[in-house]
């Protein structure tokens, strides 16, 4: 595959420096980045953005994912490496990503168990970083930018 154009958040102006602002506004909640990894991974599993997943994968590792939740975040639900706090996580992520599929995404059970593992800004930071690993996974299937072309 070959991209269409330069990456749309490169392009224009102030684009990357939002997502930058939005990303560290995650990180100083103090939400994991290896959780907020393994969320990246499987919102790109979902979308299939290979660009994303290609990259999140290394992120993840680089912040001690291990191989066993590197090779089944996919399979989260039936693996017994993740803990309650990564897959309420995992699973908010699938709700949100796939909207179409669950309309009233979030239920009030999974916002409580939610609100047990995480703190208010925390919480926060999660619905943030699904909302925009989706935006880059968007941006990149509508502009065909392929897998291995971002390797940080």
């Amino acid at each position: 595959m070959t991209a269409r154009m330069t990456n749309p958040t490169m392009l224009l102006p102030g684009v990357f420096d939002a997502l930058m602002a939005m990303h560290k506004a995650v990180a100083d909640t103090g939400l994991p980045a290896d959780l907020s990894e393994m969320v990246n991974m499987r919102a790109s599993q979902l979308n299939g953005c290979s660009t994303c997943l290609d990259g999140h994968w290394r992120l993840a590792r680089r912040f001690g994912v291990s191989d066993e939740k590197l090779f089944a975040v996919g399979a989260w639900r039936d693996s017994p490496y993740f803990t309650e706090a990564e897959r309420i996580a995992l699973e908010i992520t699938e709700e949100l990503t796939h909207l179409s599929m669950k309309p009233e995404a979030v239920s009030d059970e999974l916002w409580e168990r939610a609100a047990e593992e995480f703190d208010e800004a925390q919480l926060a930071a999660l619905i943030v970083a699904v909302a925009t690993i989706n935006f880059y996974n968007r941006v990149n299937h509508a502009t065909r930018q392929p897998g291995g072309s971002w390797k940080p």
